[in-house]
């Protein structure tokens, strides 16, 4: 096997591959390891590795000897430091054991080679922390790779590896997806494991997968990790069969409601509203009922539970930093954005955080009332395509709210279903005339990522993207 060869696989397609002993895992990691190497070059993507072999993993595993890579934060691995992208950890922490879900990828075979890059705790819509520099985007390094899941999103994009771990709070899994032309699904609340060190993240906010390539990938590994552990606060409904299985398979006629304005008010792109008008296009001449509808979206309300659940995870975060550690956090070591969000996370009360989760609570019912009406709500995944390198500047001087009225105004359609726990996948289904990718989200009810993978699976039919391919590449860098 040579690197176009490795680089032209999906996951699924390189497990194959494998497990037929027509190349080994051995020969494989090798040439990741050269592939990862190269174009992290160009895009400072990888914040440690690749290892000189990779993590232990299950030889008889779904994904065995598949090269991939965990994001620096939330999901970490026994030995090896992680830094949550912020100068507070130093040369990081080494955490004593895996995460559950860090179990479950070397169960599934997933053999780990690399730490990916991300924002400061996570709190952008792009990565550029100053614990590593800026992550750059494969398809025009000018650009942002997105975040927080940047680092992930830039690896896989490149040909570097195929699969990588992401994790999303307000769309760290779909924003870095639609800026690199990749499959992010963000699965419903309690569908993947997030402990032992904590119960759900970001009071419920936090959702753990990967970005692929393929729906099939997408699919395949929520097979693999989508398992519940004793104390975990959620056992939500299972799938009716593997997830694997909805590939492929008919989604019959359904209602899809088709928005593209900012519920912020803010700009969108107008190539990006025309990539959503072309998916709708396309899944009504397949057969499903389409019309213009949105849930009632009290956006204000909406970003200030933002700014509180997100300024007190951050202060909470910190304060664990610094009794794990001895380190008092402050401006020498913070962004300046995240310092702000941590102080004014110190003041928030219990009244006020109490509030702010009722206000979650209100969102919540409202779009599920939505969803009895409509199986699924197709939009932007993003307001434009990947914006310039510091156009979400983290340590600029900005207060809490202005920063998270920034980020949000620029990511305005994804955090909604952080609030309400439902599942939401973007597609790749179109491109600028700048060359970018632009995302496409789809967002279900509860338990619907089933419903959402055949949909996916149906749209990756009919407006495939497999043969784009970004200018910095594993096969370019060689």
């Amino acid at each position: 096997m040579n690197i176009d060869e490795y680089a032209a696989l999906d996951a699924t397609a390189l497990a194959a591959v494998i497990a037929s002993g027509e190349v080994t895992a051995d020969e494989v990691a090798e040439l990741a390891t050269t592939a990862i190497a190269s174009v992290d070059k160009e895009l400072n993507a990888v914040a440690a590795g690749p290892f000189e072999r990779p993590l232990d993993y299950a030889a008889d595993g779904r994904f065995a000897g598949v090269p991939f890579a965990i994001k620096d934060l939330v999901c970490h691995a026994a030995g090896v430091p992680t830094r949550m992208g912020t100068r507070l950890l130093g040369e990081g922490i080494v955490p004593p054991a895996d995460t559950h879900l860090m179990e479950r990828f070397r169960a599934s075979g997933l053999a780990t080679l690399a730490v990916t890059t991300t924002p400061e705790l996570g709190f952008n819509g792009n990565s550029e922390a100053l614990a590593y520099g800026s992550t750059r985007n494969p398809w025009n390094t000018a650009h942002s790779a997105g975040g927080s899941s940047g680092g992930a999103a830039a690896l896989v994009s490149a040909g570097a590896i195929p699969i990588a771990h992401a994790n999303d709070g307000g769309g760290s899994i779909r924003v870095p997806a639609a800026c690199n032309g990749l499959v992010g699904l963000k699965p419903g609340r309690g569908r993947v494991p997030a402990g032992p060190d904590a119960a759900e993240g970001l009071y419920g906010m936090g959702a753990e997968l990967a970005l692929t390539r393929t729906v099939r990938d997408t699919a395949a590994l929520l097979d693999e990790v989508a398992v519940s552990y004793p104390g975990d606060p959620f056992v939500i409904a299972p799938p009716a069969r593997p997830w694997i299985d909805e590939v492929g398979a008919d989604p019959g006629r359904l209602r899809i409601a088709v928005h593209t304005e900012s519920w912020a008010g803010s700009y969108v792109d107008p190539e990006v509203a025309q990539a959503v008008e072309a998916a709708a296009r396309t899944l009504e001449a397949a057969g499903h009922h389409v019309e213009r509808q949105t849930p009632n979206i009290e956006w204000e309300q909406l970003l200030n539970t933002n700014h509180v659940l997100w300024s007190s995870f951050l202060a909470e975060a910190v304060a664990g930093i610094e009794a794990m550690t001895g380190t008092t956090a402050g401006p020498a070591n913070l962004e300046r954005t995240t310092w702000a969000c941590v102080q004014y996370g110190r003041t928030v009360s219990a009244v006020e955080l109490g509030v702010a989760l009722a206000a979650v609570n209100t969102v919540t019912r409202e779009v599920g009332r939505f969803f009895t009406d409509y199986d699924i709500l197709l939009t932007p995944t993003m307001n434009t395509p990947a914006p310039l390198l510091g156009h979400l500047d983290a340590n600029a001087d900005l207060s809490a709210i202005e920063w998270t009225t920034w980020i949000f105004d620029n990511c305005s359609f994804t955090p909604l279903f952080n609030q309400t726990g439902t599942p939401a996948i973007s597609l790749p289904l179109g491109q600028s005339k700048q060359g970018l990718p632009i995302g496409v989200q789809m967002a279900g009810p509860a338990c619907s990522e089933a419903m959402l993978l055949r949909v996916a699976a149906q749209l990756e039919e009919a407006m495939p993207w497999a043969d784009r391919r970004p200018i910095v590449h594993a096969t370019t860098t060689k």
